[in-house]
């Protein structure tokens, strides 16, 4: 089947697959379609075990970020830039305004090709989007012609609710409110429905997350449908799936910009009027916080209990620069992220608590290759790099639990609580950022045997990221003064593949998830800080979550990473003295909790500081390395001294009101005039 390229089409023609047998045994073997596992409607709906089959095609249109084509984009926030080589990808035209440019881009998950360069849903948001509603919609209308029991019919509407409003939702997140699909139209008649405001389609997402939830097992494997493929079922949707993705919806309908954009809506659309937000971005929706809240509190108290599998990885390193285990931790933080020489198991750990489909040496091809330096190629193939900005590392905090800058009037401002030092900017930092961010004086390649005369002339076993250092290129290096190894580790380069790397011994596995626990933990302390009336409600625990106030959801998340060498104590007070302060720590400790895995964009959007200074602009950092290229050797890089420290303008992002949602391509908006273009587009 061709898969169609616009809504109309999209909605009114799905592909009936007949698929048996074990689910996720293998992530590609069952996608390898014969022309007999096309069948009748009467065939796919018949029993549980082939409307199950027919439901596991929408878990494979599950974009996967990482992999949509090669050196795909994802991080549309303050948080990365690319290097020139890379300009045309998503990101960097997200930077220039260009919105336009995702429908076109085959760079970006949005609307992504695979890496054959082959259009399908399982590679784009939207086409996946209307291609997987119109499954749901025609499942949920066949579910009478079922031959089976109550738990299977359960189990399959439960399903097919889920996805029908996480698909919606996703949408939603980039493009606003639309019309909310709930029937399998006739492939003669347009289906001309009025799109709805973001909080109109949100109570229609909510009600089948409720759904889902009501109907959805916690463990599929005590299930009797469930036992067929007992182990295999990690992925599956399940009742506390259902409940986070409900709590989410209501916070992202709660939050600054769905409730301006509520007072100005016209016939469903929203009109943000203005570039600024006008100090709105504490300005919540209390009722849809409430609920959010009570949602995500509830969910918590599942995890404290112990009633789920989900728990916060531990954050244990004997080496936390080169991501090595501790021998006494039960679970491993970077685990959530990749995975290696454990049989090509799919990361997640035990927080990912939504995925899609991932096939285990995909990643190996480009994705392992896109974030490390170019430099006489130290990491092989073309010269696209994705890093940092100096943005995020200004983000990753001091180990004493202090912000280094606070924003004041569009300003960042030293905090002069953090002791932060410009003469050793890398010294008792939040743990995060030694395992997240590789900098200056970093041991970047293990195994040095291999390198060539130039590779040795030049110590690229050390990353020498200073101003006007070797790594420091804009074309084949870092623009900012830093990479990033928090979803792939520096080993992934040419010189240690073999042992450490991408090499297919090494069973490297990388896999982005779309939900994990900590973010519970983010969103629940921002729903508890909205609806707080005064400073004392940020520690108030409330009857649906008693362990857990808005304060000891943020202190979890650093008493997990609080360890060793590495120490990070709690929100101190003058950070809760007010509930805007709080609600600022809380947003930053986001930024630092769920760096590069795509969710910044989306929070700066809703907290409509998408076009405010001060981050409308990307810059890096300058310096001067002091230390000899020797010390290195036998001291620890966070220790160095340098000299002349200071931010450097790179990018200045001239957004505008419209460049809050993304337009929708002109095709669709032109089939009837009841779904309207966004507003500026």
């Amino acid at each position: 089947m061709e898969y169609n390229k616009n809504i109309h089409s999209l909605l009114l023609g799905s592909l009936l697959l007949l698929v048996g047998g074990v689910f996720f045994t293998s992530c590609t073997d069952w996608l390898e379609k014969e022309k007999e596992a096309i069948v009748a409607e009467d065939e796919a709906f018949k029993n549980y075990r082939n409307f199950q089959g027919y439901i596991e095609e929408i878990y494979d249109c599950i974009p996967n970020k990482e992999m949509a084509n090669y050196c795909s984009a994802w991080n549309f926030g303050d948080d990365a830039v690319h290097n020139p080589e890379g300009y045309a990808h998503m990101d960097h035209q997200v930077d220039l305004g260009n919105y336009r440019n995702w429908w076109t881009n085959g760079q970006c998950w949005l609307n992504g090709a695979g890496k054959d360069g082959s259009w399908a849903p399982k590679y784009s948001l939207w086409k996946g989007a209307w291609y997987s509603i119109r499954k749901c919609n025609m499942g949920i209308e066949n579910i009478k012609s079922l031959v089976g029991t109550d738990e299977e019919r359960d189990l399959l509407l439960g399903q097919m609710y889920f996805f029908r409003a996480w698909w919606h939702f996703e949408l939603m997140c980039y493009f606003g409110g639309l019309p909310y699909i709930d029937e399998a139209f006739e492939a003669s008649k347009i289906p001309e429905l009025p799109r709805l405001s973001f909080q109109e389609c949100a109570d229609r997402c909510a009600e089948d997350f409720e759904r889902a939830y009501s109907l959805l097992p916690q463990d599929w494997d005590e299930t009797l449908a469930g036992m067929q493929t007992s182990g295999k079922n990690d992925l599956r949707i399940n009742k506390f799936m259902a409940l986070c993705y409900l709590g989410k919806c209501y916070l992202w309908a709660g939050s600054p910009l769905m409730k301006e954009m509520e007072k100005t809506k016209t016939g469903g659309v929203a009109q943000l009027l203005g570039a600024s937000s006008n100090g709105k971005t504490y300005d919540y929706d209390v009722e849809y916080c409430k609920k959010a809240a009570e949602t995500l509190g509830k969910a918590l108290d599942m995890v404290k209990k112990g009633t789920v599998r989900y728990k916060l990885a531990e954050f244990k390193y004997s080496n936390i620069y080169d991501h090595v285990r501790d021998e006494n931790a039960e679970s491993n933080y970077s685990d959530i992220f990749y995975t290696r020489g454990q049989n090509w198991l799919q990361p997640g750990s035990t927080e990912a608590i939504f995925r899609g489909l991932s096939a285990r040496d995909d990643c190996n091809w480009n994705c392992s290759k896109i974030f490390g330096p170019k430099v006489l190629g130290i990491v092989p193939h073309d010269n696209i790099i994705h890093h940092p900005t100096a943005n995020l590392i200004d983000q990753y905090g001091m180990a004493n639990g202090q912000p280094i800058y606070l924003v004041q009037n569009g300003e960042l401002v030293l905090n002069p609580a953090s002791g932060w030092d410009p003469e050793h900017p890398y010294k008792d930092r939040d743990p995060r950022f030694y395992h997240d961010i590789v900098f200056d004086g970093f041991h970047y390649v293990l195994n040095t045997e291999n390198f060539t005369d130039a590779q040795k002339k030049l110590k690229l076993d050390y990353c020498s990221l200073y101003s006007n250092g070797a790594m420091r290129a804009i074309d084949n290096g870092s623009s900012t003064g830093y990479f990033i190894q928090k979803l792939v580790p520096h080993q992934c380069n040419e010189l240690d593949r073999w042992c450490y790397g991408w090499e297919n011994g090494n069973a490297f596995h990388s896999y982005l998830p779309y939900m994990r626990l900590a973010d519970i933990y983010l969103m629940y302390a921002e729903a508890r800080t909205a609806i707080a009336t005064n400073v004392a409600g940020l520690n108030e625990r409330p009857e649906y979550c008693p362990s857990f106030s808005a304060v000891d959801a943020i202190n979890a998340l650093r008493d997990r990473v609080n360890s060793g060498d590495y120490p990070m104590e709690h929100v101190p007070a003058n950070l809760r003295d007010t509930r805007e302060h709080f609600m600022d720590e809380v947003r930053r400790e986001r930024a630092v909790e769920l760096s590069f895995e795509g969710f910044r964009w989306c929070d700066l959007q809703r907290w409509l500081l998408l076009t405010e200074p001060p981050y409308t602009v990307k810059y890096s950092h300058e310096f001067e390395r002091l230390e000899a290229d020797d010390w290195f050797k036998s001291h620890d890089p966070k220790d160095a001294k340098v000299g002349n420290f200071q931010r450097k303008d790179l990018i200045t992002r001239r957004l505008e009101s419209k460049h809050y949602w993304f337009p929708l391509p002109d095709k669709d908006t032109y089939l009837y005039e009841g779904f309207p273009q966004n507003p500026g587009w």
